[in-house]
């Protein structure tokens, strides 16, 4: 077997062990499990993409590299095969899912040490990795259909795995069905596309674009279901709201799944799916919408949040906007690059707060800190490290990708000048919220109720280190991504001299207003005083839970509560008779009468036998 068949199944092997052994492995045995599956998976992909860069000097390789493992079923004449695909854009993924991964797990080993199922817990994020890479590798949809159901059960099984408090059973349930609905309508997509195509391999439907397309109607259903599947799993709009409550699992779960891979699921999807796109221009412009509007309104959401960690979520919500902006304006390797240089940056910040909670005897309120930068100096500047390429500071990975994105908006076919705006303004919310969270939890006199117990084991510390260099560099790493996407053409006009110093220095700006509002209140145990209607509603995700709530739960409660009282018994009582009645009419036929027995036979069999001759 090659380094690509074997990929996958690396982290596979290390949770297979821990969950067998679960009860016999110490800390360090454990670890050292946990920690090889998902290293030895980064050395092959790290292999792997040497391979292919070694390849793309001398040859094409936009077709990519194959390999087949064995049939799975078939699918009318056509086999369905688990077999993995690797190109530059697979390349990308897995590099991101293995590198910050590991980084990760190392951080969790420490950081879980004295949990007492810290082996249950280790073999579900290696679980996770596994179906993260069947995902991303997927050669073709039913197996990319395989690993998205998979990373949604790891996701549900991590953000719930402190159960026994009745929140986090229940952010855990939220998280599994609201994604459940997207994951629905991917499915029937999958089944359209299918019929259209007659193959569900993804090179095969990508090649049949030049053929023979899709007509205008098959493509907009195809597109938009798909959409609808990948807005479900990258927390984007109208199905976002279980990712902030998604913060209830541990703090290592946050940097993994909801900052750097699950949540870019749905953004791999419709890259991987561009041919598709490209023929439903509405849906693609649908994409850039919905990206837009997402990271506006997760932008303002986050203005209010008073937990370190929603902050922090209600960020990944905006950033993956940016990057269904990218997609959606055809801006494929920037939206792609800035999806690698976000899993650098999120980890670090999503890693860094979980050091500060750690610390801070798992509190969570940023109020309730203050005086970090004193009292925690490493810690607090490999967060502003993050932060500062969150806000796409100069310099910083993250400014390298978003500004690509920014760059392509005001001539873009499919989106223009007013997309643009959009994404200047969400930057500039970005920074506000960004600087707000350092101000207010570095500065000032420490206002916690426990006395600071920072954590200084390696396995917390190097691991941000590398994170943090990563948050700085992580943008000039090549990819090669152009051999993967089709160009779309833009405009001849001119673009006006002043966007990019513009698309710069709003953000700049940002930080000089959130200083001038919030340094301030760096003392401060309440978030604003009085707490006014409009600090609760952005609070409270711009009130779009309640929303739900009033239109789609309460009705349901209602309705199975009505149901539970009276349609209920009633087909208990009909169910109930029915069975008595059978019943009796069973044990009038079972006489124990031989001849009875015999003459039933028999007349059965000319009955049969007539029903056979006539």
């Amino acid at each position: 077997m090659t380094a690509l068949t074997l990929l996958p199944f690396f982290p596979l092997f290390s949770f297979l062990i821990l969950i067998i052994f679960s009860k016999r492995l110490n800390w360090q045995l454990a670890t050292v499990i946990a920690l090889s599956g998902v290293g030895l998976s980064f050395l092959a992909s790290v292999l792997l993409i040497n391979d292919l860069y070694a390849v793309s000097q001398s040859s094409d390789i936009s077709a990519g590299v194959r390999e087949s493992l064995w049939t799975w079923f078939m699918l009318g004449e056509h086999e369905v095969q688990v077999a993995f695909f690797l190109d530059p854009l697979s390349a990308v993924m897995i590099a991101v899912v293995t590198g910050v991964g590991w980084l990760i797990h190392g951080f969790a080993a420490a950081y879980m040490r004295e949990d007492e199922n810290y082996s249950r817990f280790m073999a579900y994020m290696n679980l996770f990795i596994c179906a993260m890479l069947i995902l991303v590798l997927a050669d073709n949809l039913v197996l990319l259909y395989l690993g998205w159901e998979g990373v949604g059960l790891c996701s549900f099984l991590l953000i719930g795995f402190w159960y026994q408090e009745p929140g986090n059973a229940i952010a855990a349930r939220k998280a599994f069905i609201v994604t459940r609905i997207g994951d629905t309508l991917l499915a029937l997509g999958l089944f359209y596309l299918f019929l259209e195509t007659n193959t569900l391999n993804i090179q095969e439907i990508l090649a049949q674009q030049d053929s023979s397309p899709l007509s205008s109607e098959a493509a907009w259903w195809i597109a938009l279901l798909l959409l609808g599947g990948a807005v479900g799993k990258s927390a984007q709009l109208p199905l976002h709201t279980w990712l902030p409550d998604a913060m209830a699992g541990p703090t290592p779960v946050s940097a993994l799944i909801h900052a750097a891979t699950m949540v870019t699921a749905g953004v791999y999807l419709i890259a991987r799916m561009q041919g598709v796109y490209l023929q439903a221009p509405d849906i693609l412009n649908l994409v850039a919408w919905t990206g837009s509007l997402t990271l506006l309104i997760a932008g303002i959401a986050a203005l209010a949040q008073e937990d370190i960690k929603r902050v922090l979520a209600y960020s990944t919500m905006s950033q993956i906007g940016y990057m269904m902006l990218g997609l959606g304006a055809g801006a494929n390797v920037a939206a792609i690059t800035h999806l690698m240089t976000h899993a650098f940056f999120k980890a670090l910040l999503f890693l860094t707060a979980g050091a500060i909670i750690l610390a801070a005897h798992h509190q969570q309120n940023i109020f309730h800190m203050g005086g970090l930068l004193k009292r925690m100096p490493l810690i607090s500047i490999l967060f502003v490290i993050g932060i500062a390429a969150l806000i796409a500071f100069p310099g910083t990975s993250g400014f390298v990708s978003k500004e690509a994105i920014i760059g392509q908006l005001w001539q873009s076919p499919t989106a223009g000048p007013a997309f643009w705006w959009m994404a200047i303004l969400g930057a500039f919310i970005t920074s506000l919220y960004s600087f707000r969270l350092v101000f207010i939890t570095f500065f000032g006199q420490y206002r916690g109720q426990h006395e600071l117990h920072p954590q200084r084991h390696f396995l917390l510390l190097v691991p941000l280190c590398m994170l943090a260099v990563l948050a700085i560099l992580g943008g000039y790493i090549p990819t090669n991504l152009e051999q993967v996407f089709v160009a779309v053409d833009a405009p001849d006009s001119q673009s006006p001299s002043w966007l990019h110093s513009v698309a710069i220095g709003l953000p700049l700006v940002a930080i000089v207003v959130a200083y001038v509002i919030y340094f301030p209140r760096a003392n401060a145990t309440e978030p604003v005083p009085g707490k006014g209607s409009l600090y609760r509603f952005s609070r409270n995700g711009l009130g779009f839970d309640a929303t739900y709530d009033a239109l789609l739960v309460k009705p349901f409660v209602k309705l199975a509560k009505l149901n539970r009282h009276d349609a209920i018994d009633l087909l208990v009582q009909l169910i109930s008779w029915n069975a008595f009645t059978w019943n009796s009419a069973a044990k009038a036929i079972q006489s124990g009468r031989l001849r009875w027995y015999a003459a039933t036979l028999g007349i059965g069999t000319i009955i049969l036998l007539l029903g056979v001759m006539l």
